[in-house]
């Protein structure tokens, strides 16, 4: 019993990961296929998926240009006059640009104290402190981000001092499998050369 129970463990090892994967591809298929697909006048698998992501690169492209970009800008204008709407549109662009520009997120993995002095947590150095927050702190401050273990999508945002951030020499994908897994997978040494052997944290300059 005690092989079989290790034979189906390490079955689970191997079978898991790759059943998941494979739900997450198949979802993704048959979104693009139900809300594109079945529009198209030719229809065959994968046809769907194909247009969407022709869809997003011609956006991209024409946003480039000085008409489409003239009118991008009204439709942005005609949605931020719109009271809820003008919200909900503002910080979700914020966070997407953020998110898919910056070079830097997720990248900087760091222990700072939290909840307090005697305990440290992963986190993540995020953007530069605007005026309004650097004025009032009085001290050379930093923003950490910190992702709850299972669960990346929530987490602590807290301003702490750059002198009590400890940088690690890890890579991100490293810390990131740290915090998903709840400590079960340690994080590895194996950073970026570039990354490695900083005694101050160096924090990205641009504002969200």
């Amino acid at each position: 019993m005690k092989l079989l129970s290790r034979y189906f463990i390490n079955g689970l090892i191997v079978v898991v990961p790759v059943a998941i994967t494979w739900l997450v591809i198949v979802q993704v298929f048959l979104v693009a296929e139900n809300v594109i697909g079945r529009h198209l006048p030719v229809r065959f698998p994968g046809l769907g998926l194909a247009v969407f992501v022709c869809l997003i690169v011609a956006t991209g492209w024409m946003s480039s240009y000085w008409l489409p970009k003239k009118l991008l800008g009204f439709v942005e204008r005609l949605l931020g006059s719109i009271p809820v709407v003008k919200f909900i549109y503002a910080t979700v662009k914020k966070l997407s640009t953020a998110m898919l520009e910056s070079p830097h997120l997720f990248k900087r993995a760091v222990l700072v104290p939290y909840p307090h002095k005697g305990c440290k947590a992963l986190g993540f150095v995020m953007a530069e402190l605007s005026a309004p927050l650097s004025e009032k702190t009085g001290e050379d401050m930093a923003c950490v981000f910190i992702p709850m273990s299972l669960n990346m999508t929530a987490g602590f945002n807290i301003i702490v001092p750059k002198t009590d951030i400890i940088h690690l020499d890890i890579s991100s994908e490293s810390a990131l499998e740290y915090i998903i897994s709840a400590g079960m997978v340690m994080p590895e040494g194996n950073a970026a050369p570039n990354d490695q052997g900083r005694d101050a944290v160096s924090i990205p300059h641009y504002t969200v």
